[in-house]
């Protein structure tokens, strides 16, 4: 995750001055080769270093490239087609422990490993090979990035916005399974439910986001999920329902986000206020399941971990108000 923000951050670099296709082959041949090392290791470090550095800024760079890239190929429909993308992304997540398990079973890790790395390989080179033959360019020389076009004081509300959104939904994502079986449901039925609702959102957020106010959105969105935060800690017979309206909440957060920040900042401003503001997902990332399950450990309940994951909802709503002023 760290390795994958940080190539979210700096990849507007590598965007403008690689053609599209160079950058699926870049990231076809990064991919393989972090899996690839990860595959042959014989301790940790190796799998450091080939999948949490390598592999983490293939997916990184992959996943902020298609984003941005999707937006420009769509300028009339880019809400819908940055909702695509993160769809997307939450289908991979969806489908690759299934892969996962199977390649496991067959030949252990190596086999897991070089799978999912030819699998990554075998579809970039792929996307490579589409992006050359739509003819679609990247560059967009309407506006050319410059340093006052993104004041720190309106990335810095943005980020608290978008950070606090996302973390009261991971709080409970990354728990679903441990919330799920407190109150007595199996713990891969919640998380299929909330990765289906998670999709649902990235879809329909991210298509409404050209037919109405960003603002609304993003103000709706957090509000919803805190309420169903909040009936989660009340109403455990529900569990499944009230994930999944959380799960719907964050797909659209993160699907309607990265739209309303290209609107806010034209041109090439765009994908570099996007990398700033995207730090608040790495660290939701990494501090949100870990917040809340020290809250459990503290507590024995995750009553107290939801009720925290409300507030941050709430907070969300109100910052985006400030946040996202034009349409």
């Amino acid at each position: 995750m760290v390795f994958l923000t940080i190539a979210v951050l700096f990849g507007p670099v590598v965007y403008s001055h690689l053609k599209p296709a160079t950058i699926y082959v870049l990231v076809a041949f990064l991919g393989i080769i972090g899996t690839g090392l990860a595959s042959v290791a014989d301790g940790l470090e190796l799998v450091w270093i080939g999948y949490s550095l390598v592999f983490g800024i293939a997916n990184g760079l992959g996943y902020g490239f298609g984003l941005q890239f999707a937006a420009r190929a769509n300028p009339d429909h880019k809400g819908l087609a940055m909702g695509v993308v993160t769809a997307a992304y939450a289908l991979g997540a969806v489908l690759a422990p299934y892969g996962f398990e199977v390649a496991l079973a067959f030949g252990g890790f190596f086999s897991a490993m070089m799978t999912f790395g030819s699998t990554i390989f075998l579809i970039n080179i792929g996307a490579a090979f589409l992006v050359a033959q739509s003819g679609v360019q990247y560059s967009n020389p309407k506006t050319e990035p410059s340093v006052a076009n993104l004041p720190a004081g309106r990335i810095a509300i943005i980020w608290i916005a978008y950070g606090s959104g996302v973390t009261a939904g991971l709080m409970a994502i990354g728990h679903a399974a441990g919330i799920a079986s407190t109150a007595g449901f199996s713990g891969w039925i919640a998380a299929a439910t909330i990765a289906g609702c998670n999709l649902a959102g990235s879809l329909l957020c991210g298509w409404l986001s050209d037919k109405v106010s960003h603002r609304s959105i993003l103000t709706s969105l957090p509000l919803l999920g805190a309420a169903a935060l909040l009936a989660l800690s009340v109403l455990p017979a529900q569990t499944l329902t009230f994930l999944g309206i959380i799960g719907f909440a964050y797909g659209g957060t993160i699907a309607t986000y990265p739209a309303a920040i290209a609107n806010l900042f034209p041109g090439e401003d765009g994908p570099r206020a996007y990398g700033r503001i995207f730090t608040a997902w790495g660290t939701a990332g990494l501090m949100a399941p870990w917040l809340a399950g020290q809250i459990y450990d503290w507590y024995g309940t995750y009553t107290t971990a939801l009720w925290v994951a409300a507030v941050l909802g709430i907070l969300s709503a109100v910052t985006s108000q400030k946040a996202i002023q034009k349409d």
